[in-house]
């Protein structure tokens, strides 16, 4: 048995070194989530052999660097910057590496003020711009918003209301001509309408989109369902159909249930709920320089990092933790949907995600 688990690693290291994704030291195998940092909302990528991640601390953006996701608790938190005007938390920074600059993106502001700022690098630890508001069309409340490009178009999806009011929260993406500058119009591309993502509202809840491009080339933009403050939180997947035009609406078909989550009842059929946690969501594929076009192909499991509140303890934010995990692709899962424009259903790939 022993001599079986060390083929099995030495297969996936191989695979790993092939697709440009192995990194010595870290093994990407099935095992209980590994818990780590004490905070919500990672954001993790990895530029060479160094993993590089960021959180919000209070009134501020934190940077740490490891030689591996699950040694970024250990790895020293330097404070990168520091909103000196009172002008409400920081939520959910999202770092990116575009043209050699890293982009640190998060919401600022209080109540339906808050809207989406970037400030930029040449380091990731330091050196970094004053902030800038990101002029996102409508000028609407806006959150978590990450930049990526496909097909050669830069893009940015982020989590927003329609509205001035809290109503919902919708995934929009706009066109970019920088990694600094939208242009054009806002299309939304998920709504909160489907029964197992309205079992916890007020209000109903599409965020933490995070962008990943499957073995076929398609686009999928994988987000958090639900109250983020219950443990129905949990991860479902948009998938562009082949050839779709992101921004059309009913080119995008969703999973017809959870992907991962810690409640069967909400679950895709197939998909199983978690063992050790309660309500995973906001995810990082944690991608080589953060770019989609270095997404893992089919076969191993990948590293993923999540926050979640371990089982057995009160579901709280003050009780989420960073968790390491692991997402592998997933064929020929047909997505199904009825009474909208364009086919019923679609098939391709999906994933599976481990804790």
């Amino acid at each position: 048995m022993r001599r079986q688990r060390m083929l099995g690693k030495l297969l996936v290291a191989v695979l790993l070194a092939a697709a440009g994704l192995w990194q010595v030291g870290f093994v990407y195998s099935p095992a209980e989530a590994a818990q780590s940092i004490r905070a919500a909302d990672p954001s993790v990528i990895r530029v060479g052999g160094t993993y590089i991640s960021t959180q919000s601390v209070g009134d501020g953006i934190a940077v740490r660097q490891a030689s591996s996701p699950d040694q970024l608790s250990g790895a020293v938190q330097r404070q990168v910057w520091t909103d000196t005007r009172g002008r409400g938390g920081v939520w959910a920074p999202e770092i990116v590496l575009d043209g050699g600059r890293y982009y640190i993106y998060f919401a600022l502001g209080a109540g339906s003020s808050r809207r989406t700022f970037v400030i930029s690098s040449t380091s990731p630890d330091g050196g970094y711009t004053a902030e800038q508001k990101l002029a996102l069309p409508d000028d609407k409340w806006a959150i978590d918003g990450s930049l990526f490009t496909f097909n050669g178009q830069r893009w940015f999806v982020w989590s927003g209301w329609a509205g001035d009011t809290n109503v919902e929260q919708n995934i929009y993406l706009a066109r970019m001509s920088s990694p600094t500058t939208p242009v054009g119009a806002r299309y939304v591309i998920s709504q909160p309408r489907e029964p197992w993502e309205r079992v916890v509202g007020n209000p109903f809840i599409n965020e933490g989109p995070e962008p990943i491009r499957d073995p076929n080339g398609q686009l999928h933009i994988v987000y958090s369902a639900n109250g983020s403050w219950s443990d129905q939180y949990c991860l479902a997947d948009l998938r562009l159909r082949a050839g779709g035009d992101p921004t059309y609406v009913w080119d995008w078909y969703k999973s017809n249930g959870c992907l991962f989550g810690s409640n069967r009842s909400t679950m895709m059929s197939g998909w199983d709920p978690t063992l050790y946690v309660n309500g995973p969501g906001h995810h990082p594929f944690v991608l080589l320089h953060g770019d989609i076009a270095t997404s893992p192909p089919a076969g191993p499991r990948f590293p993923l990092m999540f926050h979640a509140v371990p089982k057995g303890t009160p579901y709280t934010w003050s009780n989420r933790f960073w968790y390491t995990g692991t997402f592998c692709w997933w064929g020929n899962t047909t997505y199904r949907r009825a009474n909208v424009p364009g086919p019923n259903t679609d098939t391709g790939w999906s994933l599976k995600f481990f804790e």
